[in-house]
């Protein structure tokens, strides 16, 4: 003990134990606290970049899928991948945690997803087959990299998870007509290279009614026949392509 402490009494030592104990325990909340809350910032500055990472995932898994020629089970995949597409930019609006990084993430999931894996669909046995494929990612790319609209909550050329969200309904409901495919993607491709204005749907920060078209999509990949899955999303889809702003007009 040191001659400090033994220079105090008894009580005066045995007070001083009791602070010392309240100071630990007091240090001890604190931190952990601390931790909480640091442990909540990194949740929430990783939520929407975790759903883009799944999001990669799903793409990945589905082209492993299709090159073991089981397309159908990459079909659900990417369906699976846009319905996180459409949620992780709104998480990141909505936690006020969008980054360049986050962003850099989400085009790079696109790009896998709805680039490569769903342009393995088409089936390539040929040249022309190949070129075709190679055109479908391309135009993917460009979309992504290259289309940037300087007005609010509009997109310039076709957001490419709807053209592999109408591909995928078409395989599901066809049994995978390659020729049907290969004309869906030509026209596609056509709408995604196209500069015209296509509506921010903000379907999570906007009216209900697509809040719950996006629950019925949820329910439908789920629960759903295949073949009524395959309808919903077809029409879900198609609205958006071919009707943007008399349907999907955002006025959140």
């Amino acid at each position: 003990m040191s001659p400090a402490c033994l220079a105090l009494g008894p009580r005066q030592r045995q007070g001083a134990k009791h602070t010392s104990i309240f100071q630990y325990t007091k240090k001890l909340f604190l931190s952990k606290q601390v931790g909480r809350v640091q442990a909540l910032e990194s949740v929430r500055k990783n939520a929407a970049n975790a759903l883009s990472m799944a999001n990669l995932i799903m793409g990945l898994s589905s082209i492993l899928c299709s090159l073991n020629r089981q397309y159908h089970h990459s079909c659900w995949l990417l369906l699976g991948g846009f319905l996180l597409d459409l949620a992780d930019g709104a998480v990141a609006r909505q936690l006020n945690a969008c980054s360049a990084l986050g962003a850099k993430m989400d085009d790079f999931a696109d790009f896998t997803s709805f680039g490569l894996a769903t342009a393995l669909l088409l089936q390539t046995q040929g040249v022309l087959d190949g070129l075709l494929a190679i055109a479908y990612v391309l135009a993917v790319f460009t979309r992504l990299c290259f289309f940037s609209s300087e007005i609010p909550f509009t997109y310039r050329g076709l957001p490419c998870p709807y053209a592999s969200s109408l591909l995928v309904s078409i395989f599901l409901l066809t049994g995978g007509n390659v020729t049907l495919l290969r004309v869906t993607a030509i026209v596609m491709i056509l709408f995604m290279v196209d500069q015209g204005f296509y509506p921010h749907d903000k379907v999570l920060e906007s009216q209900l009614w697509k809040k719950v078209i996006y629950a019925g999509g949820i329910v439908a990949v789920l629960l759903l026949p295949t073949t009524v899955a395959s309808m919903y999303y077809l029409a879900w889809s198609a609205s958006y392509i071919f009707s943007p702003f008399a349907i999907w007009s955002c006025k959140a």
